[in-house]
């Protein structure tokens, strides 16, 4: 059982799936909000780094050890990691079309993608309702499935925590495929 801490508890997905990612590894923890899932990868000992536009929501990591965050505009600023390679990329509940591609090129040989996110289907239950927000059926699996090795993959309705419609993938970058 994962317990909350006062960064609120950490994406199941990402628990269940942390363990593909080499360890000690560093991690990108991509649009990380108030840092849930930075807060509790850096406590699994993996070096991570956590990047938002958001500098309030940022300034709570800084003093946590092994969290290096960084305020980039994801959508109107260049790509702040250029040239760099993750052990693993962690996405939750963030969806910007261009950077899917990015992602996969930004690990490392080995490393490991976990990414979910509101898929069409979600707007009946809220924000997002933005189809530019939401994934169409099977759209990580498309895009990934050229690119990467797939570990896992879901999509539909929930209900707990609350009601949702997502879609999530689990995918490696094996050392022998190039991007």
């Amino acid at each position: 059982m994962t317990v909350s801490g006062p960064f609120g508890m950490p994406s199941p997905w990402v628990v269940r799936h942390a363990c593909h990612i080499r360890p000690g590894g560093r991690v990108l923890d991509l649009a990380c909000g108030y840092g849930r899932n930075a807060a509790w990868l850096a406590k699994q000992s993996y070096r991570v780094e956590a990047v938002d536009r958001d500098a309030t929501a940022l300034s709570a990591l800084a003093a946590l050890p092994g969290v290096y965050p960084l305020m980039a505009d994801l959508e109107a600023a260049p790509w702040p990691y250029p040239g760099q390679r993750f052990d693993g990329i962690v996405v939750s509940r963030y969806l910007h079309r261009p950077l899917l591609p990015l992602l996969a090129e930004s690990l490392a040989f080995g490393g490991v993608l976990i990414y979910e996110t509101f898929m069409v289907g979600h707007e009946r239950h809220g924000k997002p309702s933005n189809p530019d927000f939401l994934l169409k059926p099977d759209e990580l699996m498309q895009v990934y499935g050229p690119l990467l090795a797939i570990c896992a993959f879901e999509q539909g309705e929930e209900h707990i925590p609350r009601p949702a419609v997502m879609q999530r993938i689990c995918a490696i970058r094996h050392p022998e495929e190039a991007i």
